[in-house]
């Protein structure tokens, strides 16, 4: 099954189809960054791309050194 996810960005429509469980989630965390509602500017758009970048760069930070560390008690 899929699910309908639907963002409007400086006055654009963007539906997205995606599987459910993945909607669910990606529904959740779009929420948190934009108005699901209304029109989002593109400074909004920008301002969530550069928080989730930081969030994965964090994320991968703490898998490199959790990986250097298994490999040095191997």
């Amino acid at each position: 099954m899929s699910k309908k996810i639907s963002l409007t960005v400086n006055g654009s429509r963007f539906d997205i189809d995606l599987e459910d469980d993945f909607a669910d989630y990606l529904n959740t965390q779009l929420k948190k960054d934009f108005s699901l509602d209304s029109n989002n500017e593109l400074k909004k758009l920008l301002q969530a791309y550069v928080r989730r970048s930081h969030e994965l760069f964090e994320q991968e930070k703490k898998i490199s050194g959790m990986i250097d560390l298994l490999a040095k008690t191997e």
